[in-house]
């Protein structure tokens, strides 16, 4: 809504995220050679599915336009279902470390219990006639099935070893306890607490990395992106705002948003109009953008990333990175060449870049409010809208929001909110739509159209001086 503030937006949207899973992130990383003049682009795509491991299990909503907007763009299911790679937050991290710890390990999904009780019977059923030293093989054990049946199987049974064999395999082998505890304590075992919890950080491995390095990280409308990465792979999202921005400054200080630099290109003129990632990249992708200074570096897929040099993927993770480090180096250098009147040097650093960005770096682009951007480095600039309306009904009663909506919607886009039982606010971004309204319902037989006055329309006020 137009009426939201960022802190209002921070906390309906706040609510969609701990609702929703990831289900695929991509990561583009550019190498500059400059002998060649060109940055090569490192693009990977990754399928995600939350951790299953221990005593976690995660419940997550699926939107049904969603599912279908994926399936129209070739979302694989089946990998993300079947391959994904697991992520927890450090809250989740903790309490799976903790039950570790306390030997307190719980298999929490009923196909995992089944999958378990087969494996404990077969081994149980073996383990009355082995001798020491004598082993058998479980088989057909997929994902996490082959870390829980064997630390199922070391807590309930004293006298048994086990290794992961690779392709699906478990190997059991029968032991005294005194050897057993000898296994335990050497460096080979692989279900050590350390390596489990390796394993169940899945993904967030990378994301802490991201972290450590500081690199700058660049996202197109990101503001939903940045809150998935501190919910899913860093702490529960605060109920606080300022906290929020508190938390992704210290992990990423530097963040660009591509959205906000093409917004700022395009009210310079220096780009059309677009309304997409892909169109940005196929607008700045044309020759005649940059025929002012040197050429814009040439950007290289690596060579094994070239499938996204061959055709188009929108949507898919990887593909959208791919074109968003492209936009900012595009856009970047665009800025430089129109930024001084002095030459550019033939091969333009990315500090260089970094500098004719400044002004955007740590803005995010807010869609449809009262700002245009959050500042993640400090505080959000003054809410500014066009003068605020408000509607007076006459003679028509039992008026829904909804049906002022409709009956403005033919002229101009407004959003509204009921403010007395006869009285209703229009707010809109655009300056010549209040303009319109304020004129062409001058001489309505039903509905009065006047600019808001706080000390003349609000109820508050009007209660207070009744």
């Amino acid at each position: 809504s137009l009426f939201d503030s960022p802190a209002e937006r921070y906390v309906k949207a706040r609510q969609s995220v701990q609702r929703f899973a990831l289900v695929q992130l991509g990561k583009c990383g550019c190498d500059m050679e400059s002998d060649l003049l060109r940055y090569v682009v490192h693009s990977y795509n990754f399928f995600l599915f939350p951790s299953t491991l221990g005593i976690r299990d995660v419940e997550f909503t699926l939107s049904a336009s969603s599912i279908q907007f994926l399936s129209h763009y070739g979302f694989d299911y089946n990998k993300f279902l079947k391959d994904g790679i697991p992520y927890m937050n450090e809250v989740q991290e903790k309490i799976l470390r903790q039950h570790l710890l306390a030997g307190t390990w719980k298999v929490c999904s009923n196909a995992d219990r089944e999958v378990l009780k087969k494996a404990i019977d077969e081994v149980t059923s073996w383990i009355a006639a082995a001798k020491e030293e004598d082993t058998m093989i479980l088989q057909d054990l997929n994902g996490y099935h082959m870390l829980e049946v064997q630390l199922v199987l070391r807590q309930a049974l004293e006298n048994v070893w086990t290794e992961p064999l690779g392709d699906k395999k478990v190997m059991v082998k029968k032991v005294s306890p005194e050897h057993r505890r000898l296994l335990e304590n050497s460096s080979y075992d692989h279900c050590q607490k350390k390596l489990i919890l390796l394993s169940a950080r899945g993904f967030t491995n990378l994301f802490q990395i991201l972290v450590k390095v500081k690199k700058p990280l660049v996202g197109h409308n990101m503001l939903m992106d940045l809150m998935h990465l501190h919910d899913k792979f860093y702490r529960p999202l605060p109920e606080s705002y300022e906290e929020f921005k508190r938390n992704i400054h210290n992990l990423f200080p530097v963040i660009i948003d591509t959205k906000t630099v093409t917004k700022s290109l395009q009210k310079k003129c220096l780009l059309p109009r677009v309304s997409s990632l892909l169109e940005a990249y196929a607008v700045l992708c044309s020759s005649n953008l940059n025929a002012k200074g040197p050429p814009c570096p040439v950007i290289a897929l690596a060579s094994g990333c070239s499938r996204y040099a061959e055709k188009n993927y929108p949507h898919e993770a990887g593909y959208d990175a791919f074109l968003c480090g492209s936009v900012l180096l595009m856009s970047a250098h665009m800025l430089l060449c129109r930024s001084t009147d002095d030459a550019v040097e033939a091969e333009p650093s990315f500090s260089q870049y970094l500098t004719v960005l400044a002004e955007h770096v740590n803005q995010v682009n807010f869609i449809r409010g009262g700002v245009s951007s959050i500042n993640f480095s400090g505080e959000d600039a003054p809410c500014r809208h066009p003068p605020v309306l408000v509607v007076h009904v006459r003679g028509w009663p039992g008026l829904t929001e909804r049906q002022i909506y409709q009956e403005f919607k033919a002229r101009c886009r407004f959003d509204v909110r009921r403010l007395s039982k006869n009285q209703f606010i229009l707010l809109s971004n655009k300056y010549k739509h209040v303009r319109l309204v304020l004129r062409d319902y001058r001489h309505h037989p039903h509905l009065r159209v006047s600019v808001y006055r706080h000390w003349r329309h609000s109820p508050s006020v009007n209660c207070l001086l009744q």
